[in-house]
């Protein structure tokens, strides 16, 4: 054992010259150490409809502007003023009198009134910052009016439409949170890890000290052992500085031990991928483009699943996991394990050819 953390200490230590993992790592730390103000602009991109919007003022014309009328006084801070026709609201709009303009008319779509449709065209800033906004309050002005026409028409219709979803209220900080932010922090470092790995071995090989390692008095597996030890070593420790921080800055995160637990076995899985493809691509370029590759399909497919990590860890973090999640934790354990064990041997046994 001594001569494998002997390996992982010459491992660590050399990560001063990577600079492109420090850069990696102090980008996590950033984010992590200033979550509580970093994830306000973060939400603004994820769901823009939860920005606290300035009031909008909208110009309106046509033959069905008295129902968005009724509909935008549903809706906060978006006022409508009226137009005898769309050349009038347009020009409003043009002398900035007016945010955006609103054209609603009646089509006949063949029926009695109840049948008719309305026609609507909206005219909102082109490429510029408070585009966004106006976007997002006409987007619920046009939603009130929606359900309000859903309700008058519910005596023309011979069938029931499918019924909207309800709306569940939930906070869209609550949920980026905890669906992205941190299942992104937790999985990073796991992906550097592998990186590591792979630069770390394919280094040694186009330099020839492998070669020198393996005169020392250590097994090709013992050097294997020992670079896997320093990336898995790493991942856990960062994930759990992250959580920390994110905890001070008034975030807390519930069922740290699974959630640490389930990123060391993810880890051991892809160092154990990492060290698969530089046995077989050598050559440093090719092997990171392979890893690269290989990651992405690998969190793509668990992505997929019902269960993916993802999905995991943001359940262990809310405190909602069941029964389900612990036996998927102790799941992806068991494939890290033999994964890296079958890896490792493979390597033993046949050595990393040029």
């Amino acid at each position: 054992m001594g001569s494998r953390l002997t390996i992982a200490g010459r491992e660590l230590a050399g990560l001063r010259a990577e600079k492109t993992i420090l850069l990696a790592i102090g980008i996590q730390l950033f984010i992590a150490a200033f979550s509580s103000f970093l994830v306000v602009g973060l939400v603004s991109m994820y769901d823009p409809g939860a920005i606290d919007a300035a009031e909008i003022e909208v110009a309106a014309s046509g033959d069905a502007v008295d129902g968005l009328e009724r509909a935008a006084a549903e809706v906060e801070r978006v006022g409508v003023t009226t137009y005898a026709d769309a050349g009038a609201a347009r020009r409003a709009f043009d002398r900035n009198a007016a945010d955006a303009v609103v054209v609603a008319d009646r089509v006949d779509a063949g029926g009695d009134g109840g049948g008719d449709r309305i026609a609507v065209r909206v005219t909102a800033p082109d490429a510029t910052v408070e585009t966004t906004v106006i976007v997002v309050q006409l987007r619920e002005a046009l939603r009130a009016y929606e359900l309000d026409e859903r309700r008058d028409r519910a005596a023309y219709l011979t069938e029931s439409p499918l019924p909207l979803p309800d709306r569940t209220g939930s906070s869209p900080y609550f949920t980026f949170t905890y669906t992205v932010l941190i299942p992104v922090l937790v999985f990073l470092p796991v992906f550097v890890s592998g990186s590591l790995v792979v630069d770390s071995i394919t280094e040694e090989i186009d330099e020839g000290t492998l070669e020198l390692l393996r005169v020392a008095p250590v097994t090709l597996g013992e050097i294997v052992d020992g670079k896997a030890l320093a990336a898995v070593a790493i991942a856990p420790a960062q994930a759990l500085l992250w959580l920390l921080l994110l905890r001070a800055n008034g975030t807390p995160v519930a069922n740290v031990p699974a959630i640490l637990t389930l990123m060391t076995a993810l880890t051991a899985l892809v160092v154990a991928l990492a060290v698969a493809i530089s046995a077989l691509a050598p050559d440093r370029r090719a092997a990171q483009f392979l890893y690269s590759i290989g990651v992405l399909a690998l969190f793509g497919g668990a992505t997929a699943m019902v269960g993916g990590p993802a999905n995991a860890v943001a359940r262990l973090a809310i405190d909602s996991a069941d029964a389900t999640t612990t036996a998927l934790v102790v799941a992806y354990a068991g494939i890290a394990t033999v994964a890296y064990a079958g890896v490792r041997r493979i390597v033993a046994a046949n050595g990393f050819d040029r």
